[in-house]
């Protein structure tokens, strides 16, 4: 689970954070968030009007992503590549 925080200067930890727009528009972290379908999770942040930085496309590393800046400015980089997962050719050469 990722569950990202609103920003309330009236808070301790409120104050230890600013949105994008406080600092001239740039961030100092993005998330990147894997899912099964990218072209489908696209369609739904362009329908929340949310802004394409990066579009969709096939990466030469493997997987199918793009990068969004959503209403608070912030990045979110979705994709279908999990570094995690072992591909089933990988262990297919491993198994003796």
């Amino acid at each position: 689970m990722v569950m990202p925080s609103s920003i309330d200067h009236s808070s301790e930890y409120g104050d230890l954070i600013r949105h994008p727009d406080e600092i001239g528009g740039f961030e100092t972290q993005s998330a990147y968030i894997v899912v099964d379908d990218a072209d489908v999770v696209l369609a739904r942040a362009q329908n929340e009007g949310w802004t394409v930085l990066v579009s969709i496309r096939d990466e030469d590393y493997g997987g199918r992503g793009f990068t969004v800046r959503d209403h608070e400015g912030r990045l979110w980089n979705v994709g279908t590549h999990d570094p995690w997962a072992t591909p089933a050719s990988d262990v297919a050469r491993a198994a003796p």
